[in-house]
């Protein structure tokens, strides 16, 4: 094996300092968004034209309505969006550490009792010839990895969330100046929690690694399986942020949106409506915080499975350092990658029209994965040998270097077919949400079977995109291969998360603009914010599903491998039983996720219509609804329901691998991969596709929208139904999943070593 063009010093300094680059750019930017003023300054220079908006103090009158208390009310707004979410996450933070440390001492507790707690070096798993760190080593480096990685995820959910309600009022302020000032604002405090993610994650496990080294020393086989630990932790704080931040958003979205729109007929985040503010405080705890977890877990989980899997390969055994930090040398170019790509969107080209939104969102997607290619090709040819070997279930595999960039190539472009086609989907400018916003004429029923219809149509072309992606990455580096063609879809992730973040912030600005009192024509420019965004919170999701399929299935085969199994034969009634439960999985967890939200939307109804019905002048405008009744409402209901599922997720495998052994567990792991992928693309693209069919309605931007509309007539009211019925399949039980399949994957290989040596307990009666 010849040597890697890049050195190991080099590397130590390459990783790190992107790494930084990224953390910076993202203050940076924080520091250009906080330039806009939220608070009245009548004594402030006068405003420019720059058309980023800098030092512009927004106390011009415009349309005789008074700019100074305008400013004012935004303000009083922002505080109060700020506050419900701030106040949510820290309780709900509270909870999920109660479970951390529980789960932290379970891990030690499993992983250490392998070998007995004893201190002893054992035998390598891979090379019965050398000898390892102890098993009870493992479990203390899996538990500080565990912990790592929760902290790390529960820290960018909640800085994504700060940054986001810190914009909220900002963009609303901005669209008073034309829509491009405001869409720089909105993607500027998305990019900000994009580069932080993407850099902190980067970071941390970089500085773990190095840190656990001083221990393991040669030791790469036992290092690297400790560090899953890191996936792990990122991927469990995930899970209660995404099911708990969905049932918050989606509870009091679904009972304002009843009540409020189809039985007041009042329009949407109208102040008067007493769940609004608990609805905005929901889009930042679920859809900001929640898939900041997410695809921090996501990222977490493919680093790892990848090292995992090169740790047993000729880069571990020969430890040729530069070579086994391949993957996060991906991940740091694509830092600086998804910098320049930013520049395009905010500096570089000004959107002077509405129309430009949805183009200047797409053009990240492509001009990200273009110059992604290029950065790809030169990692791989300046940091892997001509040709090494790769692990392959008990064998060595020759592959080059080439070969490894088609790898992590397959998965980047797929990724943005996946994109593509969950925007076909799901934007109202192509012809099925057209449709679907058509079969509103004849009411509600055919609204869903239209959009139920889309949601399966729209699985095809993603399957087949991830099936061709296995195969040609497996083809040409086994398990390594689909680990790096995962870590490839997320190695835009800073872009990803930035034009994600932009959705529930734009969102957020066009609820500040109606509850302020503020023009129509601020409004129209608010809504065609929140319409790219959902669409491209429609991507995201897409993303996430997908990058997702991949990394189960490496972790899959690393635990296969981990666990000792040659061969998973799904004729044998160990493994079927499995598959068969396994497939079951996603439909029961859903169910419990859409119960889940129904429950809290019912109570949510209640309350809005007792208030409506019981508050003198409400409707009138003349009092002031109980909004804090209504943030609790979600609250309580999001922290009680997500447990059950939780548990679900983080029980089955411990209770499958104790009780019925690998084999069983190695079934259930396909099931749940296989069956889990299709619902949660269905569910995620059905939601949207709802909700954009709403939209359409009501923006009124075609002839055929406008035969359909205004808001208020019969088919909008229809639509409206929809998409409250989308609300959770698209934004709590469909983006889910994905975290369902590969947190059961990355558990099980964790606790691969405890069920190896003790599980399948009802098996050995």
């Amino acid at each position: 094996m010849s040597p890697a063009l890049l050195s190991s010093f080099a590397t130590e300094i390459i990783i790190p300092v992107c790494a930084v680059i990224g953390i910076i750019f993202s203050l940076f930017q924080w520091v250009l968004v906080s330039k806009v003023k939220v608070t009245p300054d009548r004594n402030g220079p006068p405003a420019n034209n720059n058309k980023n908006g800098y030092d512009d103090y927004l106390i011009e009158e415009e349309e005789g309505v008074n700019d100074h208390n305008i400013v004012i009310k935004c303000a009083e707004i922002q505080n109060a969006i700020s506050e419900g979410a701030t106040s949510f996450l820290v309780t709900e933070y509270q909870y999920v550490g109660i479970f951390m440390v529980v789960f932290a001492i379970l891990i030690f507790v499993f992983l250490g009792s392998v070998e007995g707690f004893s201190t002893k070096s054992q035998q390598c798993t891979y090379d019965k010839f050398r000898m390892c760190k102890p098993a009870i080593a493992t479990a203390l480096f899996s538990t500080i990895a565990f912990l790592l990685g929760a902290i790390t995820s529960i820290i960018s959910g909640y800085l994504g969330m700060k940054i986001a309600t810190y914009a909220n009022a900002r963009t609303t302020l901005e669209a008073r100046k034309g829509v491009g000032k405001a869409f720089v604002t909105a993607f500027r405090s998305g990019a900000v929690m994009g580069f932080l993610l993407a850099a902190n994650g980067l970071l941390v496990l970089y500085i773990a690694i190095n840190l656990f080294k001083l221990y393991y020393g040669d030791d790469w086989e036992g290092l690297f399986e400790a560090i899953t630990g890191y996936g792990l932790g990122g991927s469990s704080m995930a899970l209660f942020g995404r099911v708990g931040g969905g049932i918050y958003t989606k509870a009091a979205d679904v009972g304002a949106d009843l009540v409020g729109k189809v039985e007041r007929n009042i329009p949407e985040d109208d102040p008067r409506n007493p769940a609004v503010i608990a609805d905005n405080v929901g889009d930042n705890v679920g859809d900001i915080a929640g898939m900041g977890s997410d695809l921090f877990g996501s990222y977490a989980e493919s680093s790892c499975a990848a090292l995992v899997v090169a740790s047993i390969s000729s880069f571990g055994i020969e430890h040729d350092f530069t070579a086994m930090c391949y993957p996060l040398l991906v991940s740091s170019i694509g830092i600086l990658v998804c910098l320049i790509t930013t520049l395009f969107a905010t500096d570089f080209f000004e959107i002077k029209a509405v129309d430009e939104i949805q183009t200047t969102l797409k053009k990240q997607l492509i001009i990200s994965t273009v110059l992604m290619t290029v950065g790809i090709a030169i990692v791989s040819f300046i940091a892997l040998p001509t040709s090494f070997t790769i692990f392959n279930f008990g064998a060595q595999k020759v592959v080059h270097n080439w070969q490894l960039f088609l790898c992590v190539c397959v998965g980047l472009w797929a990724g943005l077919i996946i994109g593509f086609v969950t925007e076909y989907y799901t934007s109202n400018a192509y012809s099925p949400v057209q449709d679907v916003a058509d079969s509103c004429r004849t009411g509600a029923a055919t609204n869903v079977i239209f959009g139920l219809a889309l949601g399966y149509k729209s699985v095809i072309i993603p399957i087949f995109a991830i099936a061709i992606s296995i195969f040609v990455s497996f083809t040409f580096a086994a398990m390594y291969g689909i680990a790096v063609a995962a870590l490839g879809m997320l190695s835009t992730i800073a872009t990803g998360l930035a034009i994600d973040a932009y959705g529930p912030i734009s969102d957020n600005a066009g609820g500040i603009a109606e509850m302020a009192g503020m023009s129509h024509r601020i409004r129209e420019r608010t809504d065609a914010l929140d319409a790219a965004g959902n669409t491209t919170a429609a991507i995201g999701k897409g993303f996430a599903i997908g990058s997702a399929a991949l990394v189960s299935l490496a972790l899959f085969g690393a635990f296969v491998s981990r666990a000792g199994i040659e061969t998973v034969d799904v004729l044998t009634p160990k493994v079927f039983i499995g598959l068969i439960v396994g497939a079951m999985l996603p439909y029961w967890f859903s169910a419990m996720t859409m119960k889940s939200v129904g429950s809290a939307a019912l109570k949510m109804v209640e309350e809005v219509r007792r208030q409506f019905n019981t508050i003198p002048g409400l409707m009138e405008g003349l009092a002031k609804p109980d909004y804090a009744t209504c943030v609790k409402i979600s609250t309580d209901a999001s922290l009680r329901e997500m447990i059950p599922p939780g548990a679900l997720v983080m029980l089955t495998p411990l209770i499958v691998g104790t009780f019925f052994g690998v084999e069983t567990l190695s079934g259930v792991l396909a099931g749940a991969l296989v069956s889990g992928v299709q619902v949660a693309i269905s569910a995620s693209n059905t939601g949207g596709a709802w909700d954009n069919a709403k939209k359409y309605i009501e923006a009124g931007a075609s002839e055929h929208a406008r035969t359909l509309g205004p808001k208020g007539s019969e088919p909008h009211k229809a639509a409206v139904i929809g998409d409250t019925i989308g609300d959770p399949l698209k934004d709590t039980s469909g983006p889910s999943l994905n975290i369902l399949i590969k947190l059961m994957a990355v558990e099980s290989l964790v606790f691969a070593p405890f069920f190896a040596a003790h599980g399948g307990l009802l098996f050995k009666l």
